[in-house]
């Protein structure tokens, strides 16, 4: 069989597939890193790391396709958004990864924020100012370290790494991974003149922008290694929000797809670049003609994983951290929803949509004597998916209701959490039946480019599905009722937490953290 593999580098891991004709899923890895915690609010990767799984999970899959005999037309990419790294002349890393997960640009972001500059920019980048996004780290930069700032040739990001160890060496980034970099005009088709201004740094050292449908070649030496043929297509793809749309078939009008893996993410596709006059919504490019907008939340399965960390310590019994999440959510089930009057804020890597403030901080408020174990975990669910319902009532404000969800990720293997979502948002959920939606994704637009699929809907039909799960309507009801709170809350304490952080202690040096999905 003739197929196609997809690369999806993430945040603590990469992963591979081989996808034949009918988007069936032949081969699959996954290669794992830690993500560094160097100091507060950062989040920080290893560059070598991020290549050499790269490139050690196509070695892996390729493997896995000349084993069954499959024949490997051409590869795919997908890399997730906001990185930034500094490089040298060649595009050699200077230093590490900073992902999207680092707040320390947290305060020129209110600067920005408090000049005014914010919601034009936005409308302008289609990226919301925030700490994530290259324009504010790079203005980080500018403030703290202009030294290295000065010093530094080229500014990149994930895929230009992952493109030049695959392909030898062009300096490009796709048209999607700029759109989220708050440097791009997504409606001039350039790079922003203020942005650039903001972030103190030149057109000519940032990577030439090409369409995600781009076609190179696989480099010699490493087609070499992976038991390839010289010169195999590869298409430079796009970032992992939006291929997660094309991977679990939610390119259709009215389709949302919701992402639940360690963070999490609801979006829909557009056919053109649109602002949103309330800041809340960013807008990435799939295609040229193809657009994605949605919400991204910082917490998603991550919350069940710190629950088993800190309720359910190792007890010397063997039992794994995907066990005790089970564990903890099976409990949870039996909690009725609304958690008996507790509610969490879900927010302990702070947050993002819909409302783009530094500074947030998780916390639980209700919280009584009766209150147990699975009342903390199923409010933290909760709070999730309410987040994520947040992001669902921008979509409506702003004239693209939605009918249906896709969804994907570790976390949508839950009952709990897929009935917690469908009731929230008040919609089906169907889970796409896909191991890995977002390198499925990469393969499909990769095919596309190829010429083999006519358009990017004709590809999502070959995602297969299951039966939906539907809202319960007493469930949907206490939601609605309840997300008023949910936003009344956080914004509330965020001037307590804000104080909380000056006066929390800084952590002793050399407690370099690594965490691990």
């Amino acid at each position: 069989m003739d197929v196609v593999i997809g690369i999806d580098t993430g945040t603590t891991s990469t992963k591979g597939i081989a996808a034949g004709p009918d988007g069936e899923i032949r081969a699959l890895t996954s290669v794992h890193y830690p993500l560094s915690v160097p100091g507060p609010g950062r989040a920080e990767l290893d560059p070598a790391a991020l290549t050499g799984a790269a490139i050690k999970a196509l070695t892996d899959v390729a493997a896995e396709c000349r084993a069954k005999g499959d024949r490997v037309i051409a590869i795919g990419l997908s890399s997730f958004l906001h990185a930034l790294v500094p490089m040298d002349g060649n595009g050699k890393p200077l230093g590490p990864v900073v992902t999207w997960a680092d707040n320390r640009a947290a305060a020129q972001c209110e600067r920005i924020v408090a000049d005014g500059r914010a919601r034009q920019l936005q409308a302008r980048t289609g990226t919301p100012v925030h700490p994530m996004s290259p324009l504010t780290k790079l203005a980080w930069w500018t403030g703290e370290d202009p030294g290295t700032l000065r010093a530094t040739a080229r500014w990149g990001g994930v895929k230009e790494l992952v493109v030049a160890a695959l392909t030898g060496g062009p300096f490009l980034v796709d048209l999607s991974i700029a759109s989220g970099t708050g440097l791009y005009d997504i409606h001039a088709r350039r790079w922003d003149d203020e942005a650039l201004r903001i972030a103190g740094v030149r057109p000519e050292q940032l990577a030439e922008v090409v369409p995600t449908t781009h076609l190179l070649r696989l480099d010699a030496g490493v087609a070499a290694a992976a038991g390839l043929p010289a010169g195999t297509p590869l298409v430079i793809g796009a970032a992992d929000g939006p291929l997660a749309n094309l991977g679990v078939g939610a390119t259709p009008p009215g389709v949302g797809a919701v992402s639940l893996g360690t963070s999490g993410a609801l979006r829909t596709v557009v056919a053109a670049p649109t602002g949103d006059e309330a800041g809340r919504l960013f807008c990435y490019a799939l295609t040229e003609d193809r657009w994605v907008i949605g919400g991204a939340v910082n917490n998603a399965g991550s919350v069940v994983r710190w629950a088993g960390q800190t309720f359910l310590p190792d007890e010397g019994d063997g039992e794994g951290a995907d066990d005790r999440d089970a564990r903890l959510l099976d409990e949870a089930a039996g909690i009725v929803a609304g958690s008996e009057g507790l509610l969490c804020l879900p927010y302990l890597l702070g947050e993002r949509a819909p409302w783009w403030r530094p500074g947030l901080r998780g916390g639980y408020l209700g919280l009584r004597r009766e209150h147990g174990r699975p009342h903390l975990v199923r409010a933290a669910v909760e709070g999730v998916c309410q987040q994520l319902a947040l992001v669902r009532d921008s979509f409506e404000a702003e004239g693209n209701p939605l009918t249906e969800i896709r969804a994907t990720g570790g976390a949508a293997a839950s009952k709990l959490w897929i009935g917690v979502l469908a009731s929230a948002l008040d919609l089906p959920v169907t889970v796409a039946d896909v191991p890995e939606g977002t390198a499925l994704g990469a393969c499909l637009l990769a095919r596309h480019a190829l010429g083999d699929l006519p358009d990017l809907d004709h590809a999502a039909a070959l995602v297969p599905t299951g039966a939906p799960t539907r809202p319960d309507p007493q469930d949907a009801d206490l939601y609605r009722r309840l997300r008023p709170l949910v936003e009344k809350s956080a914004l509330a304490v965020l001037d307590v937490v804000t104080e909380l952080d000056k006066l929390a202690p800084e952590p002793l040096p050399g407690t370099e953290k690594a965490v691990r999905n």
